[in-house]
């Protein structure tokens, strides 16, 4: 059973509204409904519990895409964690004098990572990784930064593009061009590209000896190979070099605690949000006693790193993911979708290839239409009463019931995208323009 779209729904007439009040529309180019489904996306919620969420109209949709942004580890609202949040708010939020719970919760993190030594507080992935960046260069002296992956919207990551066009397509989204970073910081960053050990060699080979950090995902979409992270490891160490592992997004995917644990190799920093406070903000920065003291050196404060919110959502979340095995349910829910789409495309006989670690899974469609068929997924989805693209992020509130039902939608929606590429038809079965890819200016 399907229901209608509507582009005239309250969440796209408001979207239309923000548009002209809001430059770029949202707050996060990742939640712009010109990146899912232009002009039929719903936009905007009223209401979120489980992995179920209402729009503005009403309508309920299952939540099987971003799942807020990967915040939202353990479900929408929660209700152990919302209950910790709500005991904080009726004993005030904010005050002169500090909170207790974030004591409590640098000795959480320390006792999941015993190699770390001291904890920092954010309230975001993006300025935790900066403040990580500043630490490393206050302990080394040093200024230039080798990068792997992707670390935020901040002067000093985006700084990469200014010297090379493009430097940043295999980590960012295309199209973000350096509008704003100052010409200053050019030189400062050099990227290199995960399990290509031929372009990291050559970044120590010519800049080793400059290099105050390495910040690298440890893991997202693919496995490490040929010891690549242990020789990353002992490069840093010869050089006296910063390893710093951004775990913004991996972070308690896969255990409770950093990906890295997993994998046998430990960095000088790791930092993490997202996940950890399970859709309130917090971030964290740990690491060794000898680099974080550094952070002493330089002014790095915020008033709002204070409030009391974020490290009790952090506390109640951490411990329900640890108690309940939420992990073990993250991975087994992943790698039941991407069973889903392997299965869809075959009986439909689409060409897709599927990757990403199980709890953050994607698949992509292949040929010249691929984002034209990604749109009239989401499309077709969304008729059927999810909120879908071609990216999963896996909750705990996930059941397997909900699995079956959006495993049977896929195989209903490729049965329609197979023959409409094969056709070269997709086009004509949109309701509306194609996605965006990447970043795309909104002049209306």
């Amino acid at each position: 059973m399907t229901m209608p779209l509507n582009p005239n729904g309250a969440g796209q007439e408001l979207y239309r509204q923000a548009k002209t009040l809001i430059p770029g529309g949202t707050q996060l180019l990742s939640k712009r409904p010109e990146m899912f489904l232009p002009e039929l996306w719903p936009a905007y919620y009223s209401k979120a519990a489980g992995a179920e969420v209402w729009d503005l109209d009403g309508r309920r949709y299952l939540d099987m895409s971003y799942c807020g942004i990967g915040s939202t580890v353990l479900g929408y609202a929660d209700p152990d964690v919302d209950e910790a949040v709500r005991s904080a708010i009726s004993k005030g939020s904010m005050c002169t004098l500090n909170a207790p719970e974030e004591v409590d919760l640098a000795r959480l993190l320390l006792e999941l990572h015993p190699w770390a030594h001291m904890v920092r507080f954010g309230r975001c992935g993006g300025e935790s990784m900066s403040m990580a960046v500043r630490i490393a260069r206050a302990a080394t002296g040093r200024d230039k930064i080798a990068i792997c992956g992707y670390h935020g919207w901040h002067d000093w990551y985006l700084a990469a593009n200014l010297r090379e066009e493009g430097a940043l397509n295999e980590h960012l989204l295309p199209g973000l061009e350096p509008v704003g970073v100052p010409r200053g910081l050019v030189g400062t960053i050099v990227p290199f590209r995960y399990n290509r050990m031929d372009e990291f060699e050559n970044v120590i080979a010519n800049h080793g000896s400059t290099l105050a950090a390495i910040v690298m995902e440890p893991m997202r979409g693919q496995e490490p190979e040929n010891g690549f992270l242990e020789r990353i490891r002992k490069a840093a160490t010869d050089q006296g070099i910063v390893l710093i592992f951004d775990e913004v997004t991996s972070g308690f995917r896969v255990n409770t605690g950093g990906i890295h644990l997993t994998m046998g190799v430990t960095p000088d920093i790791a930092v993490f949000a997202k996940a950890m406070g399970n859709g309130y903000p917090m971030a964290a920065v740990i690491g060794r006693r000898d680099v974080m003291d550094a952070a002493q050196k330089s002014f790095i404060s915020s008033t709002y790193w204070t409030e009391r919110i974020g490290p009790t959502a952090a506390l109640a979340t951490i411990r329900k993911h640890r108690d309940a095995k939420a992990a073990e349910h993250l991975i087994g829910i992943g790698r039941q979708v991407k069973i889903a789409w392997k299965n869809a495309a075959r009986e439909s006989g689409a060409s897709i290839h599927v990757g990403g670690m199980d709890p953050l899974a994607h698949f992509g469609f292949e040929g010249s239409d691929a984002l034209a068929a990604k749109t009239l997924f989401t499309q077709l989805m969304l008729e059927r009463g999810f909120l879908a693209t071609t990216s999963f992020y896996a909750m705990y509130a996930h059941t397997q019931d909900q699995v079956s039902a959006y495993s049977e939608a896929v195989s209903e929606a490729f049965a329609v995208i197979a023959p409409a590429l094969k056709g070269g038809r997709v086009s004509s079965l949109l309701k509306g323009p194609v996605c965006h890819s990447g970043f795309a200016r909104l002049n209306s």
